[in-house]
């Protein structure tokens, strides 16, 4: 069968392409999410929220999906749908979309897999290095920001975070970009001014 259709036997046979040659050429078009966390005091005591991130791989872009003490299947539907909004979401062109084994994203996979043409990547069970630039996006999160701070009521992480991702963006040097922000703001590193 092999000789019929000129293949070569697989010792012998070469590789279509490489790993790196297949994420370069979907590189535009991945993303990836996953969940931290943040201590917040309530009147009822102490309670986790969980902060869920979105991250086009290739721009670092950051998004910052929503923020809620319950990932609960209705909550996740919604950050879906805002997420793949055609007009405004973050995801709307998007092919691949790595994601963890985490119960909380089983509705956000299939509202993916059914919804549209979008090939959602699992990672392997107990394997957080997989999602390297979401793991290094949340250390940076929880060093620079998180960690200094004592939170009173949902508002304020949700605010701390949403101030922490402009900074992220516009202002704070990236070792990738030659030390330049991803997304600066005017002026930023401008000689005079």
């Amino acid at each position: 069968m092999l000789n019929a259709h000129r293949i070569e036997p697989a010792p012998d046979r070469q590789r279509s392409h490489s790993w790196s040659t297949s994420l370069k050429a979907h590189w535009h078009s991945i993303f990836a999410t996953d969940f931290t966390t943040v201590e917040v005091w309530t009147l009822n005591g102490l309670v986790t929220c969980y902060v869920l991130t979105v991250m086009h791989l290739k721009t670092r872009l950051v998004h910052i999906a929503g923020t809620t003490p319950n990932p609960n299947a209705r909550c996740m539907k919604q950050v879906c749908r805002n997420i793949t909004d055609t007009e405004d979401g973050f995801m709307k062109d998007v092919s691949h979309f790595i994601v963890n084994r985490d119960t909380c994203f089983i509705t956000m996979r299939q509202c993916r897999e059914e919804d549209t043409n979008t090939k959602v990547v699992l990672l392997p069970p107990k394997s957080p290095d997989l999602n390297a630039y979401m793991e290094r996006w949340f250390r940076s999160l929880k060093i620079e920001c998180l960690n200094r701070m004592i939170f009173f009521e949902r508002k304020s992480p949700e605010n701390a975070v949403r101030e922490y991702v402009e900074h992220y963006h516009a202002e704070r040097n990236y070792q990738k970009l030659i030390n330049h922000p991803i997304d600066p703001e005017k002026g930023v590193g401008a000689v005079a001014g």
